[in-house]
């Protein structure tokens, strides 16, 4: 159990960053998230996580804007009276897209919201987290797996990859564990939209456990990362995948 302990989740109100607040409010973990778009569905994770005894807080930013990562950590810091956990797992994906027609417009988005919000995020719990803590950075198996298209989104979670090695290296020496987690195909809204049924069932076919992911199979890895089990491991990248990667 990690309770009494606190944590601010970025992109917390669907899919893997709703499964990862859940999962850490339901360990007794205080959670600040923030979502960007959907206040109804970010309304329900506190719900939910109330009705079970928990406590979550919804905080509305668009990461892209360069003072919200920022503002998020601030806003936490001052609600949660400290920092021990940060989960950096807000990510936008554009439509695949040949690198030769990709607009910078769309790079510049991507890099934004999954690279430099977690620079900043990172940054100020480098200054700010109290010895101990734990920083986890949601990556993807396609910094190992990458496919046609989907150069930019590759490139940003490629990047938090090399941000968690350096990170790892600079803040062991207080304690703090700073790790990847690199999910597979799991079964969200976000790759639905993105893939046809055929695609989702070809995929499981490949994976050696015969199913996509489930989003609370990463948070479960999260929440081992973030606990007392997970002390003796920094600088690491988890393939959650099923043996996909």
């Amino acid at each position: 159990m990690l309770k009494g302990m606190t944590a601010v989740v970025t992109g917390g109100s669907r899919g893997i960053g709703r499964a990862i607040v859940e999962r850490l409010c339901r360990e007794g973990v205080d959670v600040v998230f923030n979502y960007s778009t959907s206040e109804d569905a970010a309304a329900d994770v506190v719900r939910v996580v109330q009705s079970d005894g928990g406590n979550a807080r919804a905080v509305c930013l668009d990461l892209e804007k360069p003072e919200a990562p920022e503002q998020l950590m601030e806003t936490a810091e001052a609600h949660l009276g400290g920092l021990d956990i940060l989960v950096n797992n807000a990510a936008v994906a554009h439509s695949p897209v040949p690198l030769a027609q990709t607009e910078a417009e769309v790079f510049d988005s991507v890099m934004a919201i999954n690279t430099k919000s977690v620079f900043l995020t990172m940054r100020y719990a480098a200054r700010q987290m109290r010895d101990g803590g734990r920083i986890v950075n949601i990556s993807t198996m396609n910094t190992v797996r990458p496919v046609p298209g989907i150069g930019p989104y590759v490139a940003s979670k490629g990047a938090i990859e090399q941000l968690t090695a350096v990170a790892a290296r600079e803040l062991g020496p207080r304690g703090i564990t700073v790790n990847a987690v690199s999910p597979g195909a799991t079964d969200t809204e976000m790759l639905r939209g993105a893939n046809p049924p055929e695609t989702l069932r070809a995929v499981a076919g490949m994976t050696p456990l015969g199913r996509l992911g489930e989003a609370s199979d990463v948070a479960a890895v999260v929440a081992f990362l973030a606990g007392p089990e997970g002390r003796w491991i920094t600088g690491q990248n988890l393939r959650v995948t099923g043996g996909l990667a």
